[in-house]
């Protein structure tokens, strides 16, 4: 029987978006243990080969990270599998790059580009209220940060801005009608709406049902709901398609769209 935690991860059995082939090796980088769960993260490793295309190889991303030069939230890893999640900030001082990591329609990670100014914040996803030591009040975000003395307004569901540097809460909104929202698992992946009414199932999960800018609904589980803002503006920069799902067929006539047009220029 083997004792203690696994250390290896066969390429076969990674999750499907970190878009690895099939036939270049037999293993993945296994993700350390950190702020965000093994399928719902991607390596740093894989962010600086495979997305980013600054190295060739493992050694030469090895080089690249040792060497200091990439931080993520605002402090430097040199742990080649540190699990990069939803919201992290990733910085390359050398180069003046900063990406954020967000999911698109298809459920990818994509690193999307960000202004110096941007990548001092990221917001977290309130996953509970709790007491610390001596009856300090805390917050638990999504990624594993515990915010001591927040605003008594917080409460779990929320979304709070949090300043990378000193880890303090900027301002929070509220997961209610009306606020704009990004959904962060499920069959609705990386969509982006505004929240319309919460179906309450005590002692099931609450369902929430979801409008986007083009009129389509959707409903998904509570758990699910990134709150982005308050109101109907995010408090970060989306991507360009703004997190709208296109059909298949509505996919296929973009492209040749976008042939056509390049063919004629």
């Amino acid at each position: 029987m083997a004792r203690g935690p696994k250390k290896h991860l066969k390429r076969i059995s990674a999750p499907k978006h970190w878009m690895l082939d099939k036939l270049t090796g037999v293993f993945a980088p296994r993700p350390s243990s950190g702020p965000h769960k093994l399928r719902e993260c991607i390596p740093l490793l894989l962010l600086i080969r495979n997305r980013l295309k600054y190295a060739l190889t493992y050694q030469e991303a090895k080089v690249v990270v040792k060497s200091r030069n990439i931080k993520v939230d605002g402090k430097i890893r040199t742990d080649l599998t540190y699990p990069c999640g939803f919201m992290d900030v990733i910085s390359i001082e050398k180069t003046d790059e900063h990406f954020r990591l967000l999911h698109d329609t298809k459920g990818r990670f994509v690193m999307h580009r960000i202004t110096a100014q941007e990548a001092g914040y990221k917001l977290c996803r309130v996953k509970k209220i709790s007491t610390a030591a001596k009856g300090a009040p805390v917050v638990i975000t999504h990624d594993g940060r515990t915010i001591r003395y927040p605003d008594p307004l917080i409460k779990a569901n929320d979304t709070v801005q949090v300043d990378l540097a000193t880890n303090k809460i900027l301002s929070h909104a509220k997961f209610e009608v009306g606020n704009v929202c990004a959904i962060t698992a499920g069959h609705n992946i990386g969509r982006v709406g505004t929240i319309q009414h919460t179906e309450k199932h005590p002692g099931s999960h609450n369902i929430v049902h979801v409008k986007d800018k083009t009129g389509a609904t959707w409903a998904t589980r509570q758990g699910n709901v990134f709150v982005l803002g308050s109101g109907k503006t995010p408090a970060i920069s989306l991507m360009r398609n703004k997190g709208i799902k296109h059909s298949i067929i509505e996919e296929a006539n973009r492209r040749v769209q976008k042939s056509t047009k390049a063919s004629k220029d």
